[in-house]
C-alpha cells in the first residue's frame, strides 16, 4: 500500500496490520453495515498488475482462461492463470483503461504473479509491472451504492462486469449492489471522503465476505495448484473461455468440459467453529472414509457471527451427507445458497 494513503486511512480511523485495513474501530458492526447497510472499504488485500504494450492483448489471450478480446474499457472480466496440469494459480479480475490492461491479485500472490507472467513475454512487446502502490482500489456496496457511483463520476455501470473509465479511475459493477474504484492516490482522498459521506468505512473482511456470499473465489497460495476451475464455479461466472485458443492448461479445461463427469464444485456454507476456518482447511464427510472430501477456499467471520466460506467439496457429499470442518468430528457445514444456479453448469 502507498505509505501517503496508508497515512490517510489512518487518519480517518483506520485500524491497519501489513497495509490491510482490519477495521474502523468495530469490525462486528461493520460487517452488519455490509449486510444491512452501505459501506466502503480500501482493498488493500489485494494488489494490481500493469499489462501494457502493444502486444499485450494477444499476450494476455493466449495465458489467461478467459477471452481477453472481450475485454474492453466498457467490459471488465473475472480470469485464472492455470498450471499446465489446468489447476488454478491465480484468479483476476482484468479490465482495459486506455491500451493497458489491468489484473487485479491478492496481494500475497502479485509478486510472483508479476514474475511468472514476465517469464512469457520473450520477444512480445509487451511489460507486466506491479503498481500496487501506484493504485488505489475502493469497494463500494449495498443500497447506496449505485447512488454514490452516478453522483461522483457520472452514470455507473450496468451489467455483469461492466465498467466505466473516467478521466484515470475505473469503476467496474462486480455485482448488484457492489461496485470497485480504481484510481490514483491523489484523487484517492477526496473520492473516499465524498463515498465515506453516505457509506460507512469499514474493513477489508468486510469486503471478502461480500465475495463469499456473492460466490467469486479467490485463490491465496494456500489453495493454488489445488482445483481445476470448473471446481470452483469459474465456468458459471464467466471466467473461462471455451472457443478461444490455447492457453496454459487448457486441454485439461476443456476435457473436464466435455468428456468428464465433474465430482467436484464450491457451495457457500456457514459454519459455527470455536475456531476460525481458513483457506486450505479440508472438509470431511462419511463417505469418504477418513479422506478428505474437500477443501476450503476462503472464509471470513460472518455478519451475526460465526464464520462463513466457500468450499469445493464432493458433489454427492454435499446432496447426501452432513460435512465437517477439519474432521468428522468438527463443526457441521450450513449450506447457503449460492447466488447463481449451477444447474446447466457441467456435473
Amino acid at each position: 500500500m502507498n505509505q501517503d494513503w496508508q497515512n490517510f486511512l489512518a487518519q480517518q480511523g483506520a485500524q491497519l496490520q501489513e497495509g490491510v485495513v482490519g477495521h474502523f474501530g468495530d469490525a462486528q458492526a461493520e460487517l452488519l453495515a455490509a449486510r444491512d447497510g452501505s459501506v466502503v472499504c480500501d482493498l488493500g488485500q489485494f494488489g494490481t498488475l500493469k499489462v501494457a504494450g502493444e502486444d499485450a492483448q494477444g499476450f494476455l489471450q493466449n495465458l489467461l482462461s478467459s477471452d481477453v478480446k472481450l475485454i474492453t474499457p466498457k467490459q471488465a472480466q473475472p480470469s485464472s492463470f492455470n498450471s499446465p496440469k489446468g489447476r488454478m494459480m491465480a484468479t483476476f479480475l482484468v479490465w482495459q483503461n486506455g491500451a493497458d490492461y489491468y489484473l487485479q491479485v491478492p496481494l500475497s500472490l502479485a509478486a510472483a504473479m508479476q514474475k511468472r507472467l514476465s517469464m512469457f513475454v520473450l520477444r512480445s512487446k509487451v511489460k507486466v509491472t506491479d503498481v500496487s502502490k501506484e493504485m488505489v482500489s475502493l469497494g463500494v456496496s449495498g443500497s447506496a451504492a449505485a447512488g454514490l457511483i452516478q453522483k461522483n463520476f457520472g452514470s455507473a455501470p450496468e451489467g455483469d462486469w461492466a465498467a466505466h473509465q473516467h478521466e484515470g479511475s475505473s469503476v467496474i459493477r462486480v455485482g448488484a449492489q457492489r461496485f470497485q474504484i480504481s484510481t490514483s492516490v491523489a484523487q484517492a482522498p477526496a473520492l473516499w471522503a465524498a463515498l465515506a459521506a453516505a457509506a460507512r468505512p469499514a474493513g477489508a473482511a468486510c469486503w471478502d465476505w461480500l465475495n463469499i456470499r456473492a460466490g467469486i473465489p479467490v485463490i491465496t497460495p494456500a489453495t493454488q495448484e489445488q482445483f481445476v476451475l470448473q471446481m470452483t464455479n469459474f465456468d458459471v461466472l464467466g471466467g473461462v473461455s471455451f472457443k478461444k485458443g490455447c492457453y496454459p492448461g487448457q486441454e485439461i479445461v476443456a476435457r473436464t468440459q466435455y468428456l468428464g463427469k465433474l465430482k467436484r464444485r464450491m457451495y457457500l456454507a456457514h459454519v459455527d467453529s470455536a475456531s476460525a476456518p481458513k483457506a486450505g482447511d479440508e472438509v470431511f464427510s462419511a463417505e469418504m472414509a477418513g479422506q478428505p472430501s474437500g477443501m476450503v477456499i476462503n472464509a471470513t467471520p460472518a455478519a451475526g457471527g460465526g464464520f462463513d466460506l466457500l468450499a469445493v467439496l464432493q458433489i454427492s457429499s454435499r446432496e447426501t451427507q452432513s460435512v465437517h470442518l477439519q474432521s468428522l468430528e468438527g463443526a457441521a457445514l450450513n449450506f447457503l445458497p449460492l447466488p447463481y444456479s449451477l444447474a446447466n453448469a457441467t456435473a
